[in-house]
């Protein structure tokens, strides 16, 4: 199953805010759909593919890569969930957004895609690149890049840069402190919730 790119307001309406998906606030609360308004019992196997869903869709991967990201946090050290949330973390694409480079993480991939995003110095066009303790986050020294940036740092996704990252605005530039702690993370989950749905199918 590849990326996702329909509607992304019907997934918000379904799975509540995805706050690396889109800025926009769904104006209904229920989910889309003819029943959507229906009040279900929901059974455990659902409610575990929720929360898999949450973190696929707020951070854009597709099952295959949520699956390999899964199986890397079962051979770190410490808590497969913490683990796993650390990894989506540490992703270029998921810097960049909450730097403020970018209103969205599929905004911010675009930016990497397009190389206006550098790393050490040099041009990294990898969305799903690793960012390490010790690396400076950097935007290209090109006007467009540097404008394009400037104008997104002004209305930024989320008002607070973690503290895992060390910003400096006037340079457009950034340093990787350390990993990122759990409770930094933006997207409301319950990561043991997924855990748990995978470990019946890896």
């Amino acid at each position: 199953m590849s990326r996702y790119r329909g509607p992304r307001l019907r997934i918000v309406r379904r799975l509540g805010d995805l706050p690396g998906l889109t800025r926009k606030a769904a104006r209904r609360s229920y989910p889309p759909g003819q029943h959507g308004q229906a009040r279900r019992k929901r059974s455990e196997y659902a409610i575990r593919l929720e929360e898999k869903q949450k973190l696929r869709f707020n951070y854009g991967l597709s099952e295959r890569q949520l699956v390999r990201y899964v199986k890397k946090a079962r051979r770190m050290q410490g808590s497969t969930g913490t683990n796993l949330l650390q990894l989506m973390e540490m992703r270029l694409d998921n810097i960049i957004f909450r730097l403020g480079f970018a209103p969205t993480i599929p905004g911010a991939r675009q930016l990497v895609n397009h190389g206006h995003i550098t790393v050490n110095g040099r041009v990294v066009d990898i969305a799903s690149y690793n960012c390490r303790p010790g690396e400076v986050i950097g935007v290209r020294q090109r006007e467009a890049s540097r404008k394009l940036v400037t104008a997104n740092l002004e209305y930024p996704g989320l008002s607070n840069v973690p503290v895992h990252l060390d910003l400096d605005k006037n340079k457009l530039e950034a340093k990787v402190t350390g990993n990122c702690e759990r409770e930094w993370v933006a997207l409301q989950i319950n990561e043991l919730l997924v855990v748990e749905y995978y470990s019946r199918k890896v």
